[in-house]
């Protein structure tokens, strides 16, 4: 399947920022399953382009001129597929063994979780794909009511949240069973308004090898699914985060459009 892909993210400020540095998460990068066809950022400047620690392909804009506006527009075309081949890891899983600040496990997230350790451990697909439906179900989607800084103990707590938060919850309850897991940012095309394209998902270490699950529609990523970036939880792998100086307060728009590339 071939995905075109049209991201733009604009920041607006009420005052004027003096300088301001945006980490971009926005290049997909070739695997077994997804192959990059083309695929170009546009930027109010010139950005540095790097690896980060956990394997991301990243670049660092920053503007050192007086600006109230910022627009980052990502765009391209991506074959995918259905076949999620392992390629070459950065880092050692047990280092997604370590809890974060937006993954630590609550007592409530534990208990959760431990009501499925028996299964996980005598088929840990089978066992992880009911996790995942359990931890749906406790939190049904539901946009509003969270924001980039909730956790997952506070998301569960909700019983509500979107796909960050649900990604969240089950990583934190895979971890306090002693299983790596890790965040992953991308893109989802899919025909159903309550879920935005711009997407996040979890895999798991498991079996000697790693296991994605979209908890939110409650499947194993496929062909629809684009791979952006992966972390410990979303500030490892969010496609945009920044620092600025002045401007006051901020308001954001993005917008992120999947579409298959031949229609």
């Amino acid at each position: 399947m071939k995905l075109t892909i049209d991201h733009e993210t604009v920041y607006r400020y009420d005052d004027i920022v003096s300088h301001s540095t945006q980490y971009l998460r926005l290049t997909p990068a070739n695997s077994g399953h997804q192959r990059i066809i083309s695929w170009q950022l546009d930027l109010p400047g010139v950005a540095s382009e790097g690896v980060d620690a956990f394997g991301n392909i990243l670049h660092v804009l920053t503007l050192d001129t007086p600006h109230s506006e910022i627009r980052l527009k990502a765009r391209g075309v991506v074959e995918t597929s259905d076949g999620w081949a392992e390629q070459p890891e950065t880092l050692p899983a047990p280092v997604f063994l370590r809890d974060s600040p937006l993954t630590e496990a609550s007592d409530a997230i534990r208990t959760l979780a431990a009501a499925h350790a028996d299964a996980i451990a005598a088929n840990p697909q089978a066992g992880l794909t009911a996790l995942m439906h359990a931890v749906a179900d406790a939190m049904p989607y539901t946009t509003d009511m969270t924001h980039t800084g909730t956790t997952a103990a506070q998301a569960l707590a909700l019983g509500a949240g979107v796909c960050q938060d649900h990604s969240h919850v089950f990583i934190a309850a895979c971890r306090s069973l002693g299983l790596p897991a890790r965040y992953v940012s991308g893109y989802l095309l899919s025909d159903r308004d309550t879920h935005v394209a711009s997407h996040a998902w979890a895999e798991v270490y498991a079996a000697d090898s790693w296991l994605g699950f979209d908890i939110s529609n409650r499947q194993q990523p496929d062909r629809h699914h684009l791979k952006l970036a992966v972390g410990l939880d979303y500030s490892d792998a969010s496609p945009v985060r920044g620092v600025r100086r002045g401007g006051g307060s901020e308001a954001l728009q993005t917008h992120a459009r999947v579409s298959e590339a031949d229609q």
